[in-house]
């Protein structure tokens, strides 16, 4: 199941960078095992000695029940200019985001690069800090806590990064980037960590004999697996995954994706999926939300987005899945221009600027002068569209029809 081991080499001798410990696997530099040890005895968060255990919110959430629940959440960033650094503009990289997440439900989200994707799932971990609106895991208020409440719910939050070469230290060996976590969270015996840093990389499909290699040894199939059990060895309940396969070759992506299928049936885990593969997204989800401009346009079950989708924007990003056969051949839509700018979004319907069923329609005044609201048009189906009720796919084939060869040529490319 696991792709080969390249071949061992010895451990760089560079030193661990000094400093405080990060507090887990979430923050920061990921420093060594003894400065972790040390500054986890200087803590002075109440209630959280050195030797005391895992720390458990009490979150009774059965299956099937909202776990995760975010309301009108916004993250803007401020562009700052001038010799005063005064701030000039605003980007609105998530601009009021509704949705919950089911205990033991994938919920995925999908979209242009660029359009929010991953500034969300951060912000619901408060890695980033929102700007605006609420985030509840369970009974528990995250935007409300403190630093010491917070570190205490993360045991249960965790978090796996696209990147499987950036995101893990090369200066640390296995065993310390893994458990790093285990230590900031107070499991203080060093026994019962190995164990369960073993116990994490078996899961992954890993050897427990590959703790004290270091991430250059690993191939990037590997490294996503320390990645996933890093995040594993705390006993979450949820799990952001931020891409996690789209660095990884094709020939890979398929066992990393079916490793986190098993996993969250073994572990009984929740998962916010981040991508823009829309193949991999029908594979994994149970639900779906589709992003533009730091907003949710459309979110549905998996299989009702994909067979009926009722968002102009979403149809087009449906077009352009390839054909396994290569015998057939389907026309695309193409959307004009250019994504605009999440510093300056169109006024109206933020994709007034680039949508086919506008043109279609005769351009009406109101996908400019009103925000569309994300409606229910059907059960557990909402869309953020005037005239939603009017996409299909003969209007879809409809409009690429009427486009020239050239741009047809260049869609079929």
């Amino acid at each position: 199941m696991t792709d080969p081991t390249t071949t061992s080499t010895p451990a760089p001798a560079a030193p661990a960078p000094a400093g405080s410990a990060a507090a887990g696997a979430l923050e920061g530099e990921e420093p060594s095992t003894e400065a972790l040890e040390q500054d986890w005895r200087t803590s002075d968060l109440p209630g959280l000695p050195g030797d005391a255990p895992f720390v458990d919110p009490g979150l009774a959430v059965v299956e099937g029940e909202t776990l995760l629940h975010v309301t009108n959440l916004k993250k803007h960033f401020p562009v700052l200019g001038g010799l005063l650094k005064k701030r000039v503009a605003t980007v609105y990289a998530v601009d009021g985001v509704d949705f919950d997440v089911r205990k033991g439900e994938i919920f995925s989200l999908v979209g242009e690069s660029g359009c929010g994707k991953t500034t969300l799932g951060r912000t619901v971990l408060r890695l980033i800090e929102p700007t605006a609106g609420t985030i509840r895991f369970g009974s528990a208020d995250v935007t409300k806590m403190k630093s010491a409440e917070l570190r205490r719910l993360r045991s249960k939050m965790q978090i796996v990064f696209q990147d499987p070469f950036g995101s893990l230290n090369p200066r640390m060996p296995v065993s310390d980037i893994i458990g790093e976590g285990l230590i900031a969270q107070g499991l203080g015996d060093r026994k019962e960590r190995d164990k369960r840093v073993g116990d994490a990389l078996e899961a992954v499909g890993l050897r427990r004999d590959y703790t004290r290699r270091y991430p250059h040894e690993f191939s990037g199939g590997q490294r996503q697996r320390i990645g996933v059990a890093r995040a594993l060895a705390l006993e979450p309940e949820f799990i952001v995954l931020d891409e996690p396969v789209s660095a990884l070759d094709v020939s890979i992506q398929s066992q990393v994706l079916n490793l986190l299928l098993d996993l969250r049936k073994d572990f009984d885990l929740t998962y916010l999926f981040i991508s823009h593969n829309l193949s991999v997204i029908e594979y994994v989800s149970d639900r779906v939300g589709v992003m533009y401009l730091g907003q949710i346009v459309e979110l549905s079950s998996s299989e009702e987005l994909y067979r009926s989708p009722r968002h102009p924007y979403t149809l087009a990003l449906l077009s352009a899945i390839p054909d396994p056969d290569p015998r057939r051949r389907r026309r695309r839509l193409v959307l004009k221009g250019d994504v605009p700018s999440p510093v300056n979004p169109p006024a109206g319907c933020h994709f007034h600027t680039r949508c086919w069923l506008r043109e279609q329609l005769g351009d009406p005044e109101q996908c400019v002068a009103q925000e569309p609201e994300l409606r229910e048009i059907g059960p557990g189906h909402r869309v953020k569209c005037h005239f939603a009720e009017q996409v299909s796919p003969t209007k879809a084939a409809e409009f690429a029809s009427a486009h020239s060869p050239v741009e047809m040529a260049a869609a079929d490319a």
